[in-house]
């Protein structure tokens, strides 16, 4: 098996420079622009972080492949191959920097033929480095994460986003789902504003369970392999084996925790007719995003 450690050390490295660019605006007036709805934001920080990152890869590692939210966003097509791919969120949670609310975060993950080899999620204003590699564990600031371990749904905090989409289609479904969550019932409902972040509480055993049902590969791909590696649990939410290009994920404690809340929530149903050009988060097997 190749050692990517060398990969992952960069990534670290170029993941804190990019937060230095990050926490400069932080407190500054954006030039905030609209993508799929008044609720999807981007703003100038995001795009010019993403190039810092993929210009760093690109010149230390010439033949690795890249997929980045602002670069799909900007028409580049969204596909994932069996070369090393860097998939890349500039800032998770742009609403939240936006509005300078403290949880924002770059995330990174590392693919080969598909598999995940490690990941990085950096929550900059918390100053909190999660990363992963396959194999050898999961860490917050350089020490062991675990997973709480609990099986039990109704002792649990859950974490889920109310996510971009906002006919009342996409919010009915997701409103239910949070309605038939509190009725099994758990300890609670919680919200970041982050995927990245909201995934890496089940890790740190804070929270026992996330799911959502929209979020791109770049959201959930660098803290899907971090809750696995800290002894969680990572699925779809129709139970089967996660795929981080189906847009639906279940992060949990437990396989008992993970079912539970699987047999309870619903997938959006597909609201477009050519899935060659849309990855619906009911499944379809199209390429780019909702």
């Amino acid at each position: 098996m190749a050692d990517w450690t060398d990969c992952l050390n960069f990534g670290i490295s170029i993941a804190k420079q990019a937060s230095e660019v990050v926490l400069t605006a932080f407190q500054l007036q954006k030039d905030v622009k609209l993508k799929s709805s008044p609720a999807d934001l981007v703003t100038e920080t995001d795009q010019r972080v993403e190039k810092i990152l993929i210009s760093a890869i690109r010149n230390r590692f010439p033949q690795h492949r890249f997929i980045g939210e602002e670069s799909v966003a900007a028409g580049e097509r969204l596909e994932l191959t069996d070369s090393p791919t860097w998939i890349i969120d500039p800032i998770d949670g742009t609403v939240n920097f936006v509005h300078r609310f403290p949880f924002v975060a770059v995330s990174i993950a590392f693919t080969v033929n598909k598999q995940t080899e490690f990941g990085i999620v950096y929550s900059l204003v918390e100053d909190k480095l999660f990363h992963a590699q396959r194999g050898r564990g999961a860490f917050l600031n350089g020490e062991p994460l675990h997973a709480s371990a609990q099986e039990d749904i109704s002792s649990c905090v859950v974490v889920t986003e109310i996510g971009a989409e906002r006919d009342d289609l996409a919010l009915s479904t997701m409103t239910s789902n949070i309605f038939r969550l509190l009725k099994l019932p758990v300890h609670g409902i919680r919200a970041l504003g982050t995927a990245a972040v909201d995934m890496c509480q089940v890790a740190t055993g804070g929270a026992d369970a996330y799911y959502h049902i929209g979020m791109h590969c770049w959201d959930i791909a660098a803290s899907a392999i971090i809750v696995q590696e800290a002894g969680g649990v990572v699925m779809d939410t129709d139970g089967s084996e996660f795929d981080m290009m189906s847009r639906r994920v279940i992060a949990a404690s437990s396989a008992a925790v993970a079912n539970r809340i699987a047999q309870v929530v619903e997938a959006f149903p597909c609201r477009r007719d050519d899935d060659d050009l849309c990855r619906c988060v009911c499944g379809a097997s199209g390429v780019n995003g909702v």
